[in-house]
This record gives structure tokens, C-alpha cells and sequence, in this order.
């Protein structure tokens, strides 16, 4: 572990392939790019103090300078214990940020380093999964204080503040970057969709096609999962518990049933719903040998681990991100990226192209709340459709595709409730 006046990281010497990273990461992430060029000339974040809370990846690196250019202090730590790219963290070390992250930390460790981000009194908190933020409300609350306003990148975040401000437990107001349409129906759908599959190819070198996939949830990122997982040539099975996902995902084509069902059917299960114990001790009881169990959740909750261990004779790591479970009977499992994120755990997480939109969604969301927080009430709120608009726009412009526009007719028709057969 290197450790520096304000990095704590696993080792510097990698910095210079972080910056390579980036450096793809730059060239694929035009609307932020933009973004950066206006906030060096406004500085719309002067005087702002930003603690972030999410994954230390090569797209983060580009969000993070971006953050700098605007005029704000960071210190930043990972939102996963192991969703942290170790060069990206050297590199941001090298250039003077603060940066508290590694790949594979203990809970302990993941604390730890939220605290060190804490420590210079943050005016602005940026979390993924709302522990920075849950820390900051409960053991650490002192500094609240000096906090204006937060964000949040993910679904089970979003859920996590929308219940505490219910609760009347929320102390600043949040913008859940994550309920743009511009986050969801791309990152989530587009983004989680990809780089899943990467994550479970990379830690198996499967072949998907012909398999039974079993998709847990059907939201938007279990929808772009087993969107994918089809176009691979997989017979894609969705467990659901609400009926209106469950009905458009027979409608899109997929067999849905209960897990209890699909248990003994699948050869591939990836959790996707931010719910605990989607994949429970009787499930592995009726799987078969060699079945593959993943997680593309924020969680690791939601593959009960610990009943998967009771039921095992012995376990071994059998490549990166693998663990083999023999069970008492003599059948095989395989765990991947000990039930965490798949994707950032076993791959690169999403692609650049696609966290170009949730990240400038990020960025122009801090830039709001340094400019309007105090005049906000506690609470969470969504981000403007003219912002979705605007940034959609923007990522067609740069995409090379164009739209058409209302002529003054058409507007005029529009709104002519007299006009009729």
C-alpha cells in the first residue's frame, strides 16, 4: 500500500497506465469534454468542497477533473470494495488529488477511506450507493454541517435517501442524478447491460450461447441484461416480484418465473434488483453442476454467501474473480466477483460513451447545487427535463446524428385542441 499526504492507494508506480486509461477515457467522453472547457473560463464550483463516493474507474478520472477545472477542492474514495482500478487511483494520486482507494479492501477499509475524504469538510457530497452520505447523517455527522447539498448516481442510493427523507431524516437536498432519463435509460439499460456480460466472460470465457441465463429483475438494468445475454444466443429467464416488469418482460419475449422454478433450470444467474437474498440457500440446493452465479447489483447482499458456505465442502479460487463452491453432494457452483458488482469487479465497468451523460448529468447537478442549495428544501430531487433534453441533444450532435425540428405549423398544430377529423 503506498500512502502519501493525501493518497492512500496500492501503488503509485502504476500511474503511468492510469493515464493511458484516461487518456481513452477523454476521447470517448466529448459531452463532459465541452463541459470542462466552458467550467475552466465560469469556474461555476469556485469555493466548493466536493467529497466523492464512487467507482475509482478511468470515466470517474475524467468526472473528477472536470470537477477541478470548475474550481472545487476534491478528495475522493470508491463506492465498492472492489470496483476500484488500481492505476486510474495512482494516477489521480500523481496529479495531487486526494484519492483514498484500492481494489479489494475489507468493509473495514472501505470506511475507512470514506472518513479520510470527509476530513476537510466537504460543502458538497457526490455518492454512489449513499454511504458517503449515510456516513455523514450517522457516525460522522459532525461534518454535516458545512454541507449544502449532495447527489446521487444509483438506483439503490436513490431509494436509500428517498426513505430517509420520508423519514425526515435527510439534513441537505439531494439531486438523484440517477432518475434522469438521460442515467437510466442509457447507463442502466445500455451500460449495465455490456459490461455485465464482459464481467462474466471475463472471469469464465463461458459460452453464453445456448445457455439458460436467469435474470433477476426486470428494471432497467436487468432489462439491458437480458437484452444482451438474447443477442448472444442465451434462453433468457426473468424472476420478477412486481407483475408490470414481469408482464413487459413476456412481452419482450423472455420465459419469467419464480427463482424457486428457475433455480433448477439456469446455468447462468445474475442478480439484479438491490434486494437481499434474491439467491438463497434452497436455490443452491436445486442447482446444477457448474452453474454460474453473478451479482450486477450495488450490493452484495443480494446472493446470500453466507448460506452458499454452509452448504460447501470447500472452496477455490479457480481464476480472477471465480470461486468454486463444491457442495456436499458433489455439484459445482461458481461465484463470481464475491457476489459484488460483476461488472467493475471482474471488468471495466461501463463504457465511456455511455457515463459521458451520466456524468455531465453529475457535473451540471453540483454546479446547480452550489448555485441554488440554499434556497432548496431538504429533500431529493429529480433532475429537469430540459437538462435531459439539452444533454441528449448534445450526445446526438456529437454521435454525428441530427433530428428534426417542429415547423411553426406543426407547433401550432400541436396545441390546437379544435383541430380534429
Amino acid at each position: 500500500m503506498d500512502k502519501g499526504a493525501n493518497y492512500t492507494v496500492a501503488d503509485s508506480s502504476l500511474a503511468e497506465e492510469g493515464s493511458l486509461r484516461v487518456d481513452w477515457a477523454r476521447s470517448r467522453m466529448p459531452v463532459l469534454a465541452a463541459l470542462k472547457a466552458q467550467a475552466e473560463l465560469d469556474k461555476p464550483l469556485a469555493g466548493m468542497r466536493v467529497a466523492g463516493c464512487l467507482h475509482v474507474t478511468k470515466e470517474t478520472a475524467v468526472l473528477i477533473e472536470t470537477i477541478r477545472a470548475a474550481g472545487a477542492e476534491i478528495s475522493w474514495s470508491g463506492c465498492n470494495p472492489l470496483s476500484t482500478q488500481d492505476d486510474v487511483a495512482a494516477w489521480l494520486a500523481s496529479e495531487g488529488y486526494s484519492v483514498h482507494a484500492w481494489h479489494g479492501q475489507s468493509v473495514e477499509d472501505f470506511y475507512w477511506c470514506i472518513d479520510k475524504t470527509l476530513e476537510f469538510k466537504p460543502t458538497l457530497t457526490l455518492d454512489d450507493g449513499a454511504d458517503l452520505i449515510v456516513r455523514v447523517h450517522g457516525e460522522k455527522s459532525e461534518y454535516a454541517e458545512t454541507v449544502i447539498g449532495g447527489t446521487e448516481e444509483t438506483t439503490t442510493g436513490v431509494h436509500r435517501l428517498r426513505a430517509m427523507a420520508a423519514a425526515g431524516d435527510l439534513k441537505y437536498p439531494v439531486i438523484a442524478v440517477n432518475d434522469a432519463i438521460t442515467k437510466w435509460d442509457f447507463d442502466n439499460v445500455y451500460g449495465t447491460g455490456q459490461s455485465t456480460i464482459d464481467g462474466i466472460l471475463r472471469s469464465t470465457s463461458v459460452l453464453i450461447a445456448g445457455k439458460t441465463f436467469v435474470v433477476a429483475g426486470y428494471g432497467h438494468c436487468g432489462r439491458g441484461l437480458a437484452m444482451r445475454a438474447k443477442g448472444m444466443g442465451a434462453n433468457v429467464v426473468i424472476t420478477e416480484i412486481d407483475p408490470l416488469p414481469g408482464l413487459r418482460a413476456v412481452m419482450d419475449g423472455f420465459r419469467v418465473m419464480k427463482m424457486d422454478e428457475a433455480a433448477a433450470i439456469g446455468d447462468i444467474f445474475c442478480t439484479a434488483t438491490g434486494m437481499k437474498d434474491v439467491i438463497a440457500g434452497h436455490h443452491f440446493d436445486m442447482m446444477k453442476d457448474g452453474a454460474l452465479i453473478s451479482n450486477t447489483g450495488h450490493y452484495d447482499c443480494e446472493i446470500n454467501i453466507e448460506q452458499l458456505k454452509e452448504r460447501s465442502v470447500s472452496v477455490r479460487t479457480i481464476r480472477p474473480e471465480n470461486d468454486e463452491y463444491t457442495l456436499e453432494d458433489g455439484r459445482r457452483v461458481y461465484l463470481l466477483a464475491d457476489g459484488r458488482l460483476v461488472n467493475l469487479a471482474a471488468a471495466e465497468g461501463h463504457p465511456s460513451e455511455v457515463m459521458d451523460m451520466s456524468f455531465a448529468n453529475q457535473f451540471l447537478s453540483l454546479c446547480r447545487l452550489a448555485a441554488e442549495a440554499e434556497s432548496l428544501e431538504t429533500d431529493v430531487y429529480d433532475i429537469s427535463l430540459e437538462q435531459d433534453m439539452d444533454l441528449a441533444s448534445t450526445k446526438l450532435e456529437t454521435l454525428g446524428f441530427s433530428i428534426d425540428v417542429l415547423t411553426t405549423e406543426q407547433v401550432r398544430y400541436s396545441t390546437d385542441y379544435t383541430a380534429g377529423t
